[in-house]
């Protein structure tokens, strides 16, 4: 009986691997989710678009069923601040105007389902020239 208990076994893991194998390349060959993101306006360069859209797809997942329009936004301002220089803006709501100067290569109005989202760059003046400028 030992010796069919150990092949039982044996066959049970064998089988076991080629199912989860199976389902490895299931994962990989499927698409990523639709971002569905639409751009309304923008002077930015692709590379940060992807960025900006997946992190905004990433938070809005993140979130329980109610839009926290504050917590996106300054997420959003954090990490490009982080990871491309100071002086990042975002505004996030579904239904706001705004009129706005940005950065040569800095601005970029998308929208996420109905969720619209405004991340734009200004430049930041060094200290010494602004005080010098009021003189």
């Amino acid at each position: 009986m030992e010796g069919v208990e150990m092949e039982l076994e044996r066959r049970t893991k064998f089988l076991n691997g080629l199912i989860l194998k199976k389902k490895a390349v299931e994962q990989q060959d499927q698409p990523h989710p639709p971002l569905n993101v639409r751009v309304r306006a923008s002077d930015m360069s692709f590379p940060l678009q992807n960025r900006a859209f997946t992190s905004a797809r990433q938070l809005l997942d993140s979130m329980p069923a109610k839009l926290d329009t504050k917590r996106l936004a300054l997420a959003l301002k954090k990490e490009f601040d982080s990871s491309y220089g100071p002086a990042w803006h975002c505004i996030v709501g579904t239904s706001f105007g705004s009129y706005v100067t940005h950065s040569l290569g800095g601005f970029l109005y998308f929208s996420i389902d109905k969720v619209h989202i405004l991340l734009f760059k200004t430049s930041v003046e060094p200290l010494s020239r602004a005080t010098s400028l009021k003189d």
